[in-house]
């Protein structure tokens, strides 16, 4: 039976079977006319080639594509990936993911908070050999969710991102038991126990859960971030640097740990030794980008890795943090607080933003961060233009797939510079990466239909405000656009939102 339903409809497999059958026919034609010839005339003759040849041809096609559509059929039937969301999926990107994943780049990825979490949900699609080194510079902020003696939200987070059903993950995580204790907690303490304290446990956290490459926290020594400002204030605490520096009106000057000997967990200097690309940010450039490379030898294992380094540069300022920060200012701070050169490319955004996401991020202080990719090259960095914003639940975010091909495309970039095109791993790397670009295209083209319709909208309305207006309207004229403005915009941010989320 499981043959017979390559025949329903939408299988796509009856019209290569046709295709081979019209060219067994014209074979077969060619074969008899041949065969029955009583006189060999020169348009005969041509005919009975042309015939032939066109038939052997139809059986080729016939076959490889036949054989093509049984492999993409097998590919969703035993790829869990596409069970509920087949629409979403590139079928044919799939079939090299098997190889991609084992052979593919070893890519450490550096930071916290969402920013890390977007990067492991786009990379963990094109290799295993990845490396999250969660941040952990929330020591000191209180006790944290699971009762550890370490803080482990990141961490938390990062097993989310490299499940392979991030909602069922995220759910069994903070799932909360009769007696108010959470799953985590209980989990974190079984595995204590079992593996140790460190990062022992967390490793094998990965290994338990069957999670998509490894987590490492930075490190395993208590910290505290402080932060200096230009007019001498120094702030011990991490949740108090932002407002600290916007009541005071004094930018940061530089950001530093105490104590200032901690030390990286085991593993990490190796994990960053051994790859092929290292990925740093996006996130909060003082907070959660810049501790992580003050830890003892981390930015000089960084320098001297013959990796690629990749700064994922941020899509919006962070007020008291980098106001009126451009593209260079962030590469500045990371070199001139790493103290060495950790970074070789700069990936920055360029796309469009909805203007009313935009306005809701003004009002408390955030702005697009402003982009002068020429002054990176002062820095040795080549910035390179992505477009990579999306809007999810009404938040301005990294796309994960967009900016996970952004640093694909760079490593495959590097392959080719070293002529290396021929190499397994950029070929189906390039393969995958063309694949994801198709699909990115259509929805680019949906999310221009979309801003077409809404301009559409813009436009109708303010025709009818060029309209004749009567006294009352005069009167009140500013009041009623108000009224409708604020209405638009909510309606829009609505519909926006419903969008994205689908």
């Amino acid at each position: 039976m499981g043959i017979l339903k390559w025949f329903k409809s939408g299988t796509r497999m009856k019209r290569w079977m046709l295709v081979i059958l019209l060219g067994i026919a014209l074979l077969c034609y060619g074969t008899a006319t041949i065969m029955n010839m009583t006189e060999l005339s020169v348009m005969n003759i041509i005919k009975t080639v042309i015939l032939s040849i066109l038939g052997f041809m139809l059986v080729i096609i016939g076959i490889i594509y036949s054989q093509k559509r049984v492999l993409e059929l097998l590919v969703e039937d035993t790829d869990d990936r596409i069970a509920e969301k087949k629409k979403d999926v590139n079928v044919n990107s799939l079939i090299f993911n098997k190889k991609v994943y084992k052979e593919g780049p070893k890519i450490v990825v550096i930071g916290g908070g969402t920013g890390l979490n977007t990067l492991l949900k786009g990379l963990k699609d094109y290799t295993t050999n990845l490396t999250a080194i969660a941040s952990m510079t929330d020591y000191a902020e209180g006790q944290n969710e699971t009762n550890s003696p370490m803080p482990l939200e990141d961490v938390r987070r990062s097993i989310v991102s490299l499940s392979e059903n991030e909602i069922e993950m995220e759910r069994l995580l903070k799932l909360k038991l009769a007696n108010g204790t959470d799953f985590t907690s209980i989990f974190v303490s079984a595995m204590s126990q079992i593996h140790g304290e460190g990062s022992k446990f967390i490793e094998n956290i990965s290994r338990v859960l069957n999670m998509t490459g490894k987590i490492l926290p930075v490190t395993l020594d208590k910290m505290n971030i402080c932060a200096e400002l230009e007019d001498g204030t120094v702030i011990n605490e991490k949740a108090k640097i932002g407002e600290t520096s916007m009541a005071k009106i004094s930018k940061i000057n530089r950001i530093f740990i105490s104590p200032s000997n901690v030390r990286p967990a085991p593993g990490v200097l190796e994990a960053i030794e051994e790859a092929d690309a290292i990925v740093i940010g996006p996130g909060n450039l003082y907070t959660e980008v810049i501790p992580n490379l003050l830890i003892k030898g981390i930015s000089r294992t960084i320098k001297d890795s013959k990796a690629i380094k990749i700064y994922i540069a941020n899509i919006m300022t962070k007020p008291g943090e980098t106001d009126d920060f451009a593209l260079s200012d962030h590469v500045k701070a990371i070199i001139e607080h790493a103290n060495n050169k950790v970074i070789d490319y700069c990936v920055y955004d360029i796309g469009d933003i909805v203007p009313e996401f935009v306005r809701i991020y003004n009002k408390d202080g955030a702005f697009p961060v402003e982009q002068d990719p020429d002054k990176c090259k002062e820095y040795g960095v080549k910035a390179i233009p992505k477009e990579f914003a999306n809007i999810e639940s009404g938040t301005i975010r990294h796309d994960p797939t967009a900016v996970s091909d952004s640093i694909i495309e760079i490593i495959c970039e590097d392959l080719k510079f070293k002529d290396m095109q021929n190499n397994p791993k950029y070929v189906r790397m390039n393969t995958k990466l063309k694949a994801n670009n198709e699909v990115r295209k259509e929805k680019n083209k949906e999310k221009a239909k979309r801003m077409k319709a809404v301009n559409k909208e813009n436009k109708k309305a303010k025709r009818l405000d060029d309209r004749p207006k009567s006294k009352f309207t005069t009167k009140y004229n500013e009041r009623i656009r108000s009224i409708k403005n604020s209405d638009t915009k909510r309606e829009e941010k609505r519909r926006w939102i419903e969008e994205e989320e689908k």
